[in-house]
């Protein structure tokens, strides 16, 4: 599993991500064109920060203010040029900053330094390098904010600025104030790490190094490198990563069992992570169904009015935020051979500290395969199991 790693020692701004990850091996010319569908041609070079040569991007924008409605058209005119993964992470991060900046401010009408063409080009542009190395997680290590106080268009602030604050108390990661005076950690810088660790959450032991690059700031002080290193690794050990998930839960005693096994599969097709029903018994004896719906907190309220629409249930509990550990999952497929006729069968292999620990068939694909050949499915399922015993239980492509 190859993981990002971000080291932000000395800070973090968005050409100062972006320079990293180009510089890491993210696709220039993809990158390129996304910002360039925002601002002019962006420029890309080679300079040296205190010594140590980086990855420069500029992007020769004019300043100009703007309220989160023009960035999001703004981001609607990029969308023919910038990967539709990328361009979704993009709105998310300025959603984070919309959201830091009424959190300060109250409702506010325009952006300032955050709304300007530079900074939509540099999400832009750290979204799609993101997006084109194809990595399974990233890592955020420390963040340097800086001290003292900077000037903006509300005056004179502490460092970090409001909103930077407001985005870093929400996403967990971790800060300290660096060696350096001045403002360190920029809000779009923030919120690019913040949507970047939310996005594709990973914890990491042991690895080997396959690339790194450093993103270069603007300053170049003579005694500390104004750069932002980025590493692409291969994680050894594969560890359990974490996420977070919601869990909806209702009681039902008035549905047929018809009726809750389409409402879960309806379930599923809107997003769930997983969805099951456990009988219970209920009050005054009657016998009754305990509905549990595992959710993505983004898709947690359309899933309860879902589960109410489909269950005629007048009540949705939901335990927010539970955390849960996910081991490494990797899909692929294996030749199985029953009776002279041979099928490739998908599979999903789970993994954990490098070892493949288990390996299960796709049963549909079990299933179809059995009316063909005029067999029990279970018979099938035992072929294909024999299969992946003798082959070891090894193999795939990463989902993640």
């Amino acid at each position: 599993m190859q993981v990002l790693v971000l080291d932000p020692f000395h800070g973090a701004a968005g050409d100062m991500i972006t320079g990293a990850l180009l510089a890491c091996g993210a696709d220039r010319e993809a990158v390129v064109a996304a910002m360039r569908a925002v601002v002019a041609e962006p420029a890309v070079e080679t300079v040296t920060r205190a010594g140590i040569r980086a990855t420069k991007v500029r992007t020769h924008a004019t300043p100009v203010h703007r309220t989160f409605a023009d960035v999001e058209k703004k981001l609607d005119g990029a969308a023919p040029h910038v990967p539709a993964g990328a361009l979704a992470m993009a709105r998310r991060v300025f959603a984070r900053i919309n959201a830091a900046e009424e959190s300060v401010h109250g409702e506010h009408v325009h952006f300032h330094e955050v709304g300007a063409d530079d900074a939509i080009a540099d999400v832009v542009g750290a979204c799609t390098a993101l997006y084109t190395l194809g990595v399974a997680g990233v890592v955020i290590h420390p963040i340097a904010l800086g001290s003292g106080t900077i000037t903006g268009s509300h005056g004179t602030i502490p460092v970090p600025a409001p909103a930077t604050a407001a985005i870093l108390e929400k996403s967990g990661l971790a800060a300290f104030p660096g060696s350096d005076t001045g403002e360190l950690c920029t809000p779009t810088g923030a919120a690019i790490l913040a949507e970047f660790a939310a996005s594709l959450p990973a914890t990491l032991g042991t690895y080997t190094i396959l690339a790194t690059g450093y993103g270069a700031g603007t300053k170049d002080p003579k005694n500390v490198p104004n750069v932002l290193r980025a590493m692409v690794v291969e994680s050894t050990d594969l560890p359990l990563t974490q996420d977070t998930v919601d869990l909806l839960e209702t009681n039902v005693d008035d549905v047929s069992g018809e009726i809750i096994g389409e409402a879960l599969a309806r379930f599923m097709a809107a997003g769930a992570r997983d969805a099951s029903a456990i009988p219970i018994l209920m009050k005054k004896g009657r016998p009754g169904y305990l509905v549990t719906v595992i959710t993505s907190p983004a898709s947690s309220a359309d899933l309860a009015r879902l589960m109410a629409c489909e269950l005629g249930t007048l009540g949705v509990r939901c335990i927010p935020a539970v955390h849960r550990f996910v081991a490494d999952r990797t899909t692929g497929t294996v030749e199985v051979t029953i009776a002279g006729h041979t099928k490739s069968i998908p599979v999903k292999y789970g993994w954990m500290d490098g070892r493949c620990y288990t390996a299960k068939p796709e049963f549909d694909a079990a299933k179809d395969w059995a009316a063909e050949l005029g067999l029990p499915v279970r018979e099938v399922l035992m072929a294909i199991s024999d299969t992946l015993e003798t082959r070891g239980n090894a193999g795939g492509q990463s989902d993640q």
